[in-house]
C-alpha cells in the first residue's frame, strides 16, 4: 500500500512516498481503508522537531484518518465493521492507505456527514467546544477570537455566535476577514497590522472583553491586558503562531486580577478527546461548517504542508489517498 514516511526531522520534503506492507490489527485495534486524511497544523511542528516525533525514524507520518472499517483485532465489537469512523493514531500512521487505530480513539460518522466533512472537522471542533466548556462564556459576553477564519478559531467564532456572544475576530488579511465575518464575527480586526490592539481599544471604548481565545502567542497578549474585564476576564492560550506560548508574567495577571489558562497537555488532551463525537454531531446538525480548502493527493502530503506553513490554506487541507 501506499503511505507517506517521515525520513527524519525537517522541512516537508522529509514526507516521502513509500509502498510498504499492509497492517494487521492487535488486540483491541481496528483497520480502517482510509478516504480522505486531515493535515493538521501541529503536525507542521511535529515533522519540524519542534516537538518530538513518538517513535522511531523512519516511520509513517499523521495523526488522523477518516473512512471504513475493514479489519478488527480480538476484543473489538464486531458492530465496527463496516463502519465509517475518524480515527485518531499514537501520533504517526495516518497518512497511508490502511490505518491501524484503538477502538478508544475511533468516532462513529453520523449517517447524514460526509467522511470529507468529519474529517476536516473533528480536530478544530472537538478543541473549540473544549474551550468554550473550559471558558465558560455566557450570552451577552464579548469575545475576542484570535485567527478566526479558518481551523478551531472558525470553529469557535460559530459557536459564541450562535450562543448569543459578541464576537470580535482576528484574521491575517481581507480574505481571511471575510471568512470570518462569514462565520458570525462581528467585527474582524487584521493580527498583522501592527496598531491591531489599539484598533481594538477603539472598538472597545464603552466595554471590555471578557475572554480571548488565544491561538498567536508571543508577544501579541501584552497590548491586550488592559482591555480585558478586570476581575473576571479568562484568557485561554491554545496556540503558538507567533513560535512560543503567551509571553506573560504573573503579576500582570495577579494586578489585574485576570485568569490565564493553558490549553495543553495530557489532562486537555483527553478534555478534547471527550468532545469528538460532539463535534460531529453539531456539524451534522449545522451548528459548524467545516471550511475545505483543498483535497490533494496523498503523495502531495510535503505540499500541503508548505501551504500550511505559508498561511496560503482557507481551510482544512484533505489528503485523499
Amino acid at each position: 500500500m501506499q503511505a507517506i514516511v517521515m525520513t527524519q526531522t525537517g522541512a516537508p520534503d522529509v514526507l516521502v512516498a513509500r509502498e510498504i506492507g499492509e497492517p494487521r490489527p492487535g488486540e483491541g485495534q481496528v483497520v480502517l481503508r482510509a478516504e480522505v486524511v486531515p493535515v493538521l497544523y501541529p503536525e507542521t511542528k511535529v515533522r519540524a522537531g519542534a516537538f518530538p516525533f513518538p517513535a522511531p525514524l523512519p516511520e509513517v507520518f499523521g495523526f488522523q484518518a477518516a473512512g471504513t472499517v475493514i479489519d478488527i483485532g480480538t476484543g473489538v465489537d464486531r458492530a465496527l465493521l463496516g463502519a465509517r469512523v475518524v480515527a485518531s493514531t499514537r501520533g504517526f500512521g495516518a497518512y497511508a492507505e490502511l490505518v491501524v487505530a484503538e477502538t478508544d480513539s475511533v468516532t462513529t460518522i453520523p449517517a447524514d456527514l460526509t467522511v470529507e466533512h468529519a474529517a476536516a472537522i473533528l480536530m478544530p471542533g472537538s478543541v473549540a467546544l473544549a474551550l468554550m466548556r473550559t471558558a465558560g462564556v455566557a450570552a451577552g459576553e464579548t469575545v475576542l477570537v484570535e485567527a478566526a477564519a479558518t481551523g478551531v478559531g472558525s470553529c469557535l467564532t460559530q459557536l459564541c455566535a450562535a450562543a448569543g456572544v459578541h464576537v470580535i475576530g482576528t484574521a491575517g488579511g481581507e480574505q481571511k476577514a471575510r471568512l470570518a465575518r462569514e462565520r458570525g464575527a462581528h467585527e474582524v480586526l487584521d493580527h498583522t497590522a501592527p496598531d491591531w490592539a489599539d484598533q481594538l481599544a477603539d472598538l472597545l471604548t464603552d466595554g471590555t472583553v471578557d475572554v480571548v481565545f488565544d491561538s498567536i502567542g508571543g508577544a501579541s497578549l501584552t497590548p491586550l491586558l488592559d482591555l480585558i474585564t478586570p476581575l473576571r476576564g479568562r484568557i485561554l492560550s491554545y496556540g503558538w503562531l507567533d513560535g512560543a506560548p503567551a509571553q506573560l508574567g504573573v503579576t500582570e495577571l495577579i494586578l489585574r486580577g485576570l485568569t490565564l489558562t493553558g490549553c495543553a497537555g495530557t489532562a486537555w488532551l483527553g478534555e478534547v478527546a471527550r468532545q469528538r463525537s460532539a463535534a460531529l454531531t453539531a456539524t451534522a446538525q449545522g451548528l459548524l461548517t467545516p471550511a475545505i480548502d483543498s483535497i490533494l493527493p496523498l503523495a502531495d502530503a510535503a505540499r500541503a504542508h508548505r501551504m500550511l506553513e505559508d498561511r496560503t490554506a482557507f481551510g482544512t487541507v484533505l489528503l485523499r489517498p
